[in-house]
């Protein structure tokens, strides 16, 4: 069995040496694994540092710093510090945390084996290596499909039709398996000292799981090995009792990257997913089998002037949250929060975190929609960390309630008329929308305020066709607009350009008269598809009536 993205358990714990795979964490908290040739450049050399720590003065940590311009001249500007497991590019002060997995040999990783899924641009970009390991394992023993929830993302692959869907929109990428060169094989990292796991360097590098604490605890119920993370009949009992090690693994916080340690934001070459806000690895929980599963961290800070402007109102995030729901006289004795991992019964995780004189640690309240239950102390906390705009977003089903809107920098919107019809499209002309959006500075509802961001490629065209359905998109996206949720401020999956203008997960077409990217037409479900993103964001019809 391939060894679990969450066990705290050190090589020596493997029954073999097992194969070591260096990953760095983007600015949206997702892990991103170098390449095999380049992490066995890194393993070399951090054994070649920590062979020569111990010959020096015996104890821990190991002090040095790794070139990767060594291993790929792409990668000349960065340094990685191995006592403090920080990424560190020279040119910008750009700091990442880097960390240290170990996996079987008989894994994916050991095996060299890589799933990737394809972006917009056709591109092909890795999925984290505990992900890897997980969809190698479910395609050895033929399951059709799979859920990516417990490891934090919204989404299903099916291997069958080698695409990742989207659970809330629906969109469907390419996924594919490719086959590099093995991992290399990890060695020892020092001996064990006694007594729990922590957060000495050690314990980081033994897991790279982060430390752990004793105080939280999860239910084991939403486990890729439990019957609800295999679908299909091509599931076996077998394959199912041999996943308990696969845990729900590295969350995305909610705080975007705001408390990430960085002057500035560049990527690394490596390359990013199209996930939801993240930020800085989550402390974990201890089950009852001692194997750790994440508990969502939430920066708490205090909002501005800005930011408690956009809300509208002045409403007090207790206010905001208390609108939404019920508050429950007894909590649901055997359902988890799942924003701090908690049981319902039990106090709120962020007890210590959240300051709100007025509500208990142990409050639970019910969402007045989709009546999924949490603690207020954990949805206040989730909408502080926000955008504090009045609205609020079921973390378990991505309900909204209120008024959703973004961060999308100022410009204008422009729309036309043109005499010519889209490919799939001959029976109506189309229309031409034209986004304009300029360079300028950050504000505090972005990843970093006050630091300039650029806005590459604009005037952005994009086209509709001009019949009843293409016009309704034309209204939904002429309100999306004005709630500042087409586009956002982030690091491009393109060109990896931190800091600048990108698209927010509503897909436009950009081709008029051919589709060579998949950014343009025929494509017959289209319309369909970004009514469905939308309606995702909050944006459907009956907003056009209100």
């Amino acid at each position: 069995m391939a060894a679990g993205p969450g066990n705290s358990a050190g090589p020596s714990a493997l029954p073999d040496p097992g194969v070591a795979v260096w990953e760095w964490q983007d600015e949206l908290g997702w892990w991103r694994p170098y390449r095999s040739s380049v992490c066995s450049f890194i393993e070399q050399s951090f054994q070649t540092l920590l062979m020569k720590g111990r010959r020096l003065s015996g104890t821990w940590p190991v002090s040095g710093s790794i070139s990767l311009g060594q291993a790929d001249a792409s990668l000349a500007p960065y340094i990685i510090d191995i006592q403090s497991l920080t990424q560190f590019r020279q040119d910008t002060g750009t700091m990442r945390a880097v960390r240290r997995h170990v996996f079987q040999m008989d894994s994916a990783a050991g095996q060299g084996v890589v799933w990737e899924w394809q972006n917009d641009e056709g591109g092909w970009f890795p999925y984290e290596m505990n992900v890897c390991v997980y969809l190698e394992q479910a395609f050895t023993f033929n399951c059709p499909q799979v859920d990516l929830g417990p490891f934090g993302y919204n989404y299903t692959v099916d291997f069958v039709a080698q695409t990742q869907n989207n659970k809330t929109t629906g969109y469907q990428r390419k996924i594919r398996r490719r086959v590099d060169s093995p991992y290399p094989v990890a060695m020892t990292t020092g001996p064990a000292h006694a007594g729990p796991t922590c957060s000495c360097q050690q314990c980081l590098l033994n897991s790279g799981s982060g430390p752990i604490t004793t105080r939280y605890r999860h239910s084991m119920v939403n486990l890729p090995g439990s019957s609800s993370g295999m679908q299909g009949a091509g599931r076996t009992a077998g394959f199912g009792s041999s996943l308990p090690g696969f845990l729900p693994y590295n969350k995305p916080t909610m705080t975007g990257a705001r408390s990430m340690p960085r002057l500035n934001t560049h990527s690394t070459g490596a390359t990013l997913q199209p996930a939801a806000v993240g930020g800085p690895s989550p402390s974990h929980a201890v089950t009852p089998k001692g194997v750790s599963v994440p508990k969502l961290p939430v920066s708490m800070t205090r909002p501005s002037k800005v930011s408690q402007a956009l809300a509208g109102a002045s409403s007090s995030p207790e206010e905001v949250v208390k609108k939404y729901l019920e508050e429950l006289k007894v909590p649901p004795a055997d359902e988890d929060c799942i924003i701090c991992m908690e049981k319902l019964a039990a106090a709120s995780g962020y007890s210590d975190v959240c300051d709100c004189k007025g509500v208990k640690p142990e409050s639970v309240g019910r969402l007045s929609k989709c009546n999924h239950a949490f603690h207020l102390l954990c949805l206040i906390a989730m909408y502080t960390s926000g955008n504090k705009d009045g609205s609020l977003q079921c973390p378990s089903c991505k309900a909204i309630y209120g008024e959703k809107t973004g961060t999308q920098p100022s410009g204008r919107m422009e729309v036309s008329k043109l005499p010519d019809s889209l490919p799939g499209h001959e029976d109506c002309s189309s229309i031409l929308i034209a986004y304009h959006i300029s360079k300028g500075i950050q504000g505090p509802e972005h990843p970093n305020p006050g630091v300039p961001y650029t806005a590459r490629g604009f005037p952005r065209y994009c086209y509709l066709p001009d019949n009843p359905k293409g016009r309704k998109v034309l209204e939904l996206l002429r309100l999306a607009w004005k709630r500042r949720l087409i586009f956002t401020v982030g690091t491009s999956s393109t060109t990896g350009e931190s800091n600048t203008v990108v698209w927010n997960e509503i897909h436009h077409k950009t081709e008029m008269n051919s589709n060579t990217t998949g950014h343009g037409y025929p494509d017959p479900n289209y319309l369909d598809n970004v009514l469905a993103e939308l309606a995702a964001q909050g944006i459907t019809e009956d907003c056009l009536s209100s």
